[in-house]
């Protein structure tokens, strides 16, 4: 987390739900709703379960730094959490109690539910934030859908269209964006194997366990060990790849639009230069686009490591945290930033009608085709 860039890039939009106190709190949260699922399956009793949750709950608000210090000697956060869980728990509720944290669960089980359970969270701040952005498209197609411009290909006049047409594009690969997101959302699940994926510690109330642990956690319940076979993460990385490209693409042609040249569209937003005041740069469609440009790195290494060896993944697991975490604010950044430049964008209709006579001087023909069909079409398909 940047104090001096988040800002630009929109990130402080999710920041609070990818933070590092958002990963303690769902680590912490992830090993009390194992507690109140093994007493669920009558493995622990209730009593210790809830003793478990409350030092949990104490926990979330301690040293993140002192954790993350913790957590090198075995290569994650859960090993050092997990013993400050049994302190707290011993010194509560005697060693009986402490035996019972973490129980029939490895690291990853806790790690992986924790991501999880972050990624639900952030997704919803994303999902606002396009949301917002596709109904700010769908007025514009509906405002302009007879608005004539010079539609351009490969940077050039080509022939004519309107500006509810380009909007509606805009907004359909929104619409797309936010329903993948949605759907992705609605199946992220828990994970629960033990040691080696077999529930070996929990035979034979193992399944039972891991059916109560989703419903603890509102999650979704697997149809099996996900420790080495990473789909799951690959669907969040490219739903959320594909929505930063949805937003790139608007910043894009947002950016072109306002060019001095064209002077087509401009923010309401300021953009101001530090040494030109005469600019009115279209600076949220820029940085939305920046933020936007950075998720296909990220996607690429969430996919790189969807190859783990064996039973666990010796570096490829230990690389999805910070790549994940990072991809859920470059995508919620992206999103927000451009939700700022939709928000009260200016249409130069005189400049589209002075650019279109030059292409239509040529051409003869003012002809927009089915435009305006095309808006209806698109506006009327639009999730309601």
């Amino acid at each position: 987390m940047s104090r001096l860039f988040d800002p630009i890039f929109g990130t402080t939009a999710v920041a609070a739900a990818t933070g590092d106190r958002a990963w303690l709190g769902a680590l912490c949260e992830a090993e009390a709703a194992l507690a109140r699922a093994c007493a669920r399956a009558g493995v622990i009793d209730l009593p210790t379960a809830l003793e478990i949750g409350a030092a949990g709950a104490e926990l979330a608000g301690g040293d993140v730094g002192a954790l993350g210090r913790g957590a090198v000697a075995g290569g994650n956060p859960v090993i050092p959490l997990v013993a400050l869980l049994r302190e707290r728990v011993r010194a509560q509720a005697g060693d009986h109690a402490a035996a019972a944290v973490h129980t029939g669960a490895t690291s990853q089980d806790v790690l992986d539910t924790a991501m999880m359970l972050l990624a639900h969270r952030a997704l919803a701040v994303v999902i606002a934030e396009l949301d917002g952005c596709a109904a700010a498209t769908a007025s514009l197609a509906r405002e302009h859908r007879n608005t004539a411009m010079a539609g351009r290909t490969l940077l050039q006049q080509a022939v004519p269209t309107t500006f509810g047409a380009l909007a509606a594009v805009w907004g359909a690969g929104l619409d797309r964006a936010v329903a993948g997101l949605n759907a992705v959302r609605a199946e992220l699940p828990v994970q629960l194997g033990g040691a080696a994926g077999t529930l070996a510690t929990l035979h034979p109330h193992g399944l039972d366990v891991l059916t109560a642990f989703a419903d603890e956690l509102a999650l979704a319940v697997p149809s099996g060990v996900w420790h080495t076979e990473r789909g799951v993460v690959h669907q969040l990385a490219g739903a959320l790849g594909t929505a930063a490209a949805s937003v790139a693409k608007v910043a894009g042609d947002v950016v072109l639009l306002a060019q001095t040249e064209l002077g087509e569209l401009s923010e309401a937003a300021s953009g101001g230069s530090s040494s030109m005041a005469h600019k009115h740069n279209p600076i949220a469609a820029v940085t939305a686009r920046a933020a936007a440009l950075q998720a296909p790195g990220l996607v690429a290494t969430l996919l790189a490591a969807g190859a783990p060896e064996l039973q666990r993944g010796a570096g490829p697991w230990h690389a999805e945290w910070p790549a994940l975490t990072a991809l859920l604010r470059a995508a919620g950044g992206a999103a927000s930033r451009l939700r700022v430049c939709l928000t009260g964008l200016r249409v130069d209709e005189a400049a589209m009608a002075r650019n279109l006579n030059g292409l239509t001087a040529r051409t003869g023909d003012v002809d927009t085709g089915h435009a305006g069909e095309l808006v209806d079409r698109y506006l009327a398909g639009r999730p309601s």
